[in-house]
């Protein structure tokens, strides 16, 4: 027999969690599409589902999502990100029941909503890179052509 302690597992997700996330993922749009939910924060929002994380013992899905035109503050649903979430957090049990009948799982895992920060990350990213200091840095300039148009190897002009 071995003394070896099995290696940590900490932090890695298997493929049976990412397989169940996506199924939930599908399913759960469908749920809240074909299923009205009858809140003042929901009413007239479309809500994108970008991810699902789930438990390791698939009990438990952390479902992100982002309401659509979220980022635009000319939009009905700029400034009511958190409402939005919370009511959907509100709504999470009914959202299970639902989703336990279209999908085929032994258990139909809890629901949580977070809001999905990553598209305001790209953007501040998107800005900073856009910055003239920053493009500075990453301008390269052009190579000069010679005479018959070909370009000088040694880069010096003759």
């Amino acid at each position: 027999m071995s003394n070896k302690k099995p290696k940590s597992t900490a932090g890695l997700v298997s493929q049976r969690q990412l397989r169940a996330s996506e199924m939930i993922r599908h399913a759960l749009v469908e749920v809240m599409r074909e299923n009205e939910i009858r809140d003042p924060a929901l009413v007239g929002v479309s809500v994108t589902v970008t991810e699902v994380r789930l438990s390791p013992d698939l009990k438990h899905a952390t479902c992100f999502v982002e309401p659509l035109g979220a980022g635009i503050e000319t939009s009905d649903t700029a400034g009511h990100i958190d409402e939005i979430v919370k009511a959907l957090n509100a709504h999470a049990k009914f959202l299970r029941g639902a989703l336990g009948r279209h999908i085929d799982m032994r258990f139909t895992p809890d629901l949580r909503f977070r809001h999905d920060e990553s598209f305001a990350a790209a953007e501040r990213l998107n800005r900073l890179l856009d910055d003239p200091r920053v493009r500075a840095d990453s301008f390269v300039p052009p190579v000069e052509d010679d005479e018959d148009g070909a370009p000088d190897p040694t880069g010096s002009a003759a």
